[in-house]
């Protein structure tokens, strides 16, 4: 990660989002995924949870889990988004599908303030997210 840990280089948070932001604009997934963690953290950027989210949503939409995962949290408590459980459900059982371990935290914790519904709901927006992504993005 060069700048962001200081590998070979002195870390510098700053030039980091400058290299991260390059390839995310090229539509890297893991540094849009890495450009939306410095938002949401402010490093090397001024906190943005908002930004975080656009990052996270194309990382995400890209298959990228831990983004997924970011993004669903996003959507569980607000944060540059609306508050939206069947979104954050959507998101975190698509990151739990690759095998992200973070997700089920998630997962349980969104669920016991879902009804039976939105959780139908949320499943079958993944269902349909997954056949809609089948065979390559």
């Amino acid at each position: 990660m060069g700048y962001a840990e200081g590998d070979g280089v002195a870390e510098d948070d700053a030039e980091a989002v400058k290299w991260f932001r390059k390839a995310a604009e090229q539509g890297t997934a893991l540094a849009q995924f890495n450009l939306g963690v410095a938002y949401d953290l402010g490093k090397g950027v001024a906190e943005d949870d908002a930004e975080a989210v656009k990052w996270f949503r194309k990382a995400a939409e890209q298959g990228h889990a831990k983004a997924q995962v970011n993004l669903g949290v996003a959507y569980i408590f607000g944060s540059g988004v609306a508050e939206d459980y069947v979104v954050a459900h959507m998101w975190n059982n698509l990151a739990r599908a690759q095998g992200d371990e973070g997700a089920d935290k998630f997962l349980e914790y969104v669920v016991k303030r879902m009804t039976k519904e939105q959780i139908a709901e949320a499943q079958k927006k993944a269902l349909d997210w997954e056949a809609g992504h089948q065979g390559g993005e």
